[in-house]
């Protein structure tokens, strides 16, 4: 993926989880709430289905920032998370990136984060990223 590494570019992501994948990520992480695991549960919650974890669907920034871009070599200093709205397997999600400042002599990006059902459009997790790497900024 080639991006100038200029304030306002913008690129994007498309992605979605399972279930299988909810429940590596509940093994993995021993997070073993039922709202994510049991659809009799979470049929009486006001979600009405399992939700996936909200840190699950936050993997995508890492995933994109750490090998698409800014890509490899790059190193994670913070990321900001607000989960506004939940989100169900199966379902279409946007990551959305935007490079929000550089700080060139430090080599350092600050990358508005965000994930938007593909559907609708609504934003489901926001956040900023910021991210050091040598070679591209």
């Amino acid at each position: 993926m080639t991006i100038e590494a200029v304030v306002g570019a913008s690129f994007e992501h498309s992605f979605r989880f399972t279930q299988e994948q909810v429940v590596q990520f509940a093994i993995l992480t021993g997070d073993d709430n039922p709202l994510h695991l049991d659809a009799g549960y979470a049929a009486t919650t006001p979600f009405k289905r399992p939700i996936i974890h909200g840190m699950l669907g936050a993997t995508v920034f890492t995933k994109v920032l750490g090998t698409e871009y800014p890509g490899h070599g790059s190193i994670y200093l913070n990321q900001t998370l607000d989960f506004l709205r939940p989100m169900f397997v199966e379902t279409d999600y946007i990551a959305v990136f935007t490079i929000k400042a550089l700080h060139a002599e430090k080599h350092i990006a600050e990358i508005t984060t965000e994930i938007k059902d593909a559907t609708t459009k609504k934003v489901v997790t926001r956040g900023v990223a910021t991210m050091i790497n040598k070679e591209k900024f």
